[in-house]
């Protein structure tokens, strides 16, 4: 497959990536963004250099704007969303119209389109917090596994429901489509909110001797770096066994404490610091791990990078493009 390839939320951390692989490979990318969180830096303005990249500004809750956007897409990679904590909790119903309302209008663009043969939509891991709350989840956790709901007065409920909601609205909207989950994917240009970074800039900023604060310390994650999440991604645009399919994207093994990611920050940065163990962050589940194995078997490609080869490749770039006086970006 060659042609060109749209991707929403183009200028945020895994559209910009995803974008770069793709053109390197030889598509042709148009982006889309709103550039609500999306950011115009240096790396961003590099990638717009190859003339395989293009950017569009654009708010996907137009429905005229995004029916303009053209017909001749061959695949669509549906990124854009509100996402993060700070929103989800100060804008719920946002979340939950808006969120639905950018999907409703891709699909309409998809459908317009003389020969898409996929949508690929980024749903999340956070469709198993409610069986967690309420059933034993498995973990690793497969794709097939029953979902349930938290409280819908709560406010962190309504991205989980968005994107379910998403799902199913991809399930019925006769298009061919992946859907696929992303697990603690990290590394460069994803922003401060996240706990690699922001450990990192916490060892960065403190002087050797000093101590860091690690909420959740005996609590487990399985991460995945960057690249290997992008390599998956191609793939599943490419594998013909993967439409129709929803699929963790993630790296099973191996699940490693939250003491043990940020000591391994420490290292990274080069300095002797203590850790300060805190408690649990509320909601903070004990063990969040994907399994992978669906994937991998019809992708036949799992995760290279190791967790400190990653965090290697994710300090160096923020420390050159972020923690330095004058680094502005990804904020």
């Amino acid at each position: 497959m060659s042609g060109r390839i749209l991707i929403t939320g183009g200028a945020g951390f895994i559209g910009f990536h995803l974008a770069k692989q793709l053109a390197c490979a030889g598509y042709d990318i148009c982006l889309v963004d709103n550039l609500a969180r999306g950011i115009q830096d240096a790396d961003l303005a590099e990638l717009l250099l190859d003339t395989k990249v293009s950017f569009v500004e654009a708010n996907l809750l137009d429905h005229d704007a995004t029916a303009g956007l053209g017909i001749d897409f061959e695949a669509i990679f549906h990124l854009a969303a509100i996402i993060g904590v700070r929103h989800v909790l100060k804008r719920p119903y946002d979340v939950l119209v808006q969120n639905t309302r950018m999907l409703d209008n891709v699909i309409a663009l998809a459908q317009r389109q003389t020969a898409c043969t996929r949508l690929l939509f980024a749903s999340t891991s956070e469709i198993y917090a409610g069986t967690l709350a309420h059933f034993d989840l498995t973990v690793p956790t497969p794709e097939h596994t029953p979902l349930a709901l938290t409280a819908l007065e709560s406010p962190r409920t309504s991205y989980m429901l968005s994107k379910i909601m998403g799902e199913a609205m991809v399930q019925h909207s006769g298009l061919p489509f992946t859907i696929f989950r992303p697990h603690n994917i990290y590394g460069l240009r994803m922003g401060m909110v996240h706990v690699i970074p922001e450990q990192l800039k916490k060892a960065f900023d403190v002087a050797s001797g000093g101590s860091i604060s690690v909420y959740s310390p005996d609590h487990k994650r399985a991460f995945c770096h960057v690249d290997d999440a992008i390599e998956m991604l191609q793939r599943m645009l490419t594998c013909e066994s993967c439409e129709g399919e929803t699929l963790n994207l993630g790296t099973q093994a191996p699940e490693v404490t939250i003491r043990e990611v940020v000591q391994t920050c420490v290292d990274v940065v080069g300095k002797a610091l203590t850790l300060e163990e805190l408690p649990p962050t509320p909601g903070s589940p004990l063990r969040r791990a994907p399994d992978m194995h669906k994937t991998t078997q019809l992708l036949n490609f799992e995760s290279q990078i190791s967790l400190r080869s990653g965090i290697e490749k994710t300090w160096h770039w923020y420390r050159e493009k972020v923690f330095q006086p004058g680094g502005v970006s990804a904020q």
